[in-house]
């Protein structure tokens, strides 16, 4: 009997340690542990053990003791077999998960629980999801009290940080017993897969503000359109920063209100992006890689460059070509363009842009604005990405698109100029000096250059496409 009030006291103190250190209960493989509440009890009976050990050592009867030990440890193991028996079964469980199985990277996403109990008895637990890694869950976990036979629903929002697939496999249920003595963990098969692409809701924002004339609460700046007479596309309501020359008097009597005519720019061109995913690109900016900012102007302006008309394709390379989208027009290539880009990562490779240019003259020989989108930090790299742009001038319209390091400016505008400070401020002011010197250099060869932040970039780079436009550059 002394042997069994020993292990059972072991057992609660192991379990009062791993609840100390902050074990993730939900991953334990046990079936049923012992909870606090149980490790209070179990050492409250190991202290009434000593207290009756001492009461024998003064002189009492070993007999009497005896018998008091065995009543006290039938107590215990009685009070713990009733109260694990009502534990409930595994299957009087069910989940089920109700999510979309597309996300946007660092957009919030709802995922709604469905917990269905058919138990006899009521029951209290904790409900965790089973959700990856790279997704940030609030709340992360939720506790409930379940009547008999009924469903519990509950909600949550989990906001992916990491572009790619995902899965979300089970359900985890940490269910108290009777008398809270015990707890259970049941897990619950509950199958979904997630894709992470790119932020795909811009699209859907730029789409409505366009249709309302607001595109400058997204930092695009509204373009002088160009076009003669013959470029006649549909007549509209007069808005402020209409040229009036445009109004059309006729149409004004007829319908007692300022119209306008609106023209179209050209239409049938081809844009080419070329996305470096390079050692580069892994610097971070807003939470994510630098990449990531690529790949989000990318779609934009690609969706933008689709509803004017244009082909759009891409070129993602590193120290190899790693996919091709041939330049193609029509709503099905934003999906081309989304599943190329939604499992690419920046690798810690030298990117090769002699096999990425190789490769595009040898898939795209018509004129094409050719977008690279890249980072520059030394000579050797900055000088391939001016040989190889230039290149590209008279047979192609080149845009190098070189994205800024945040730190950089911030050593160069440093107030405190004392000091480790003020070295690194001169360094810093060295390197935007010789940046700025590359970008000049790029402009006198007749290369477009945009140097921007990444967090700026997408904006620009549309506010940039929409200029070339408008200019008959292309």
């Amino acid at each position: 009997m002394m042997g069994i009030a020993l292990a059972v006291g072991l057992f609660a103190l192991i379990q009062w340690i791993a609840h100390a250190s902050g074990w993730n209960r939900f991953q334990l493989q046990l079936i049923d542990i012992p909870s606090r509440m149980w490790g209070g009890f179990a050492a409250a009976a190991g202290l009434a053990i000593l207290v009756l050990l001492v009461f024998a050592t003064v002189g009492n009867s070993l007999t009497m003791v005896a018998w008091m030990l065995v009543a006290l440890n039938l107590l215990v193991v009685f009070i713990a077999a009733f109260d694990l028996v009502s534990l409930p079964r595994a299957k009087h469980f069910t989940a089920e998960r109700d999510t979309s199985r597309i996300a946007s990277l660092l957009k919030k996403q709802k995922v709604v629980l469905t917990i269905t109990y058919k138990g006899p008895l009521s029951v209290h637990l904790t409900a965790k999801d089973d959700v990856p890694q790279q997704f940030q869950a609030v709340p992360e976990q939720f506790e409930m009290d379940l009547e008999p036979r009924s469903r519990t629903t509950v909600h949550y929002e989990m906001e992916p940080t990491h572009r790619g697939s995902f899965r979300m496999d089970t359900v985890y249920l940490q269910v108290d017993s009777r008398l809270r003595f015990w707890k259970k963990i049941i897990k619950l098969p509950v199958h979904v897969a997630i894709s992470v692409y790119p932020d795909m809701k811009q699209l859907a924002e730029y789409a409505l503000l366009a249709r309302t004339n607001r595109l400058s609460l997204v930092g695009v700046r509204r373009t002088r359109k160009v076009g003669q007479d013959h470029d006649f596309e549909r007549l509209r309501d007069y808005t402020r920063d209409d040229n009036y020359k445009h109004i059309d008097w006729r149409s004004t009597a007829r319908r007692r209100k300022l119209t306008v005519r609106e023209f179209q720019t050209s239409q049938s061109q081809r844009i080419i992006f070329m996305i470096d995913c390079g050692r580069m690109m892994t610097n971070e900016a807003d939470g994510i890689s630098l990449l990531d900012h690529a790949f989000n102007a990318m779609l934009m302006m690609g969706f933008v460059a689709l509803r004017q008309g244009d082909s759009v394709g891409a070129i993602l390379f590193s120290d190899r070509v790693h996919k091709y989208v041939p330049p193609k027009s029509g709503a099905s290539q934003m999906n081309h363009l989304l599943h190329a880009s939604y499992d690419q990562f920046p690798d810690l490779v030298e990117s090769r842009y002699d096999e990425a240019f190789m490769h595009l003259r040898t898939n795209c020989r018509k004129r094409s604005l050719v977008v690279l989108i890249t980072n520059v930090i030394d000579e050797v790299n900055s000088h391939q990405v001016e040989q190889y742009l230039t290149t590209l001038v008279g047979r192609h319209l080149p845009l190098g698109v070189l994205l800024r390091d945040e730190r950089l400016f911030d050593a160069a505008d440093n107030d405190r100029m004392y000091g480790s400070d003020l070295f690194r401020a001169a360094a810093a002011a060295e390197i935007l000096t010789w940046r700025h010197h590359v970008l000049t250099d790029l402009s006198h060869k007749g290369v477009l250059a945009l140097d921007v932040f990444a967090e700026d970039l997408t904006a620009n780079l549309v506010n940039q496409y929409l200029e070339i436009k408008a200019r008959h550059l292309l």
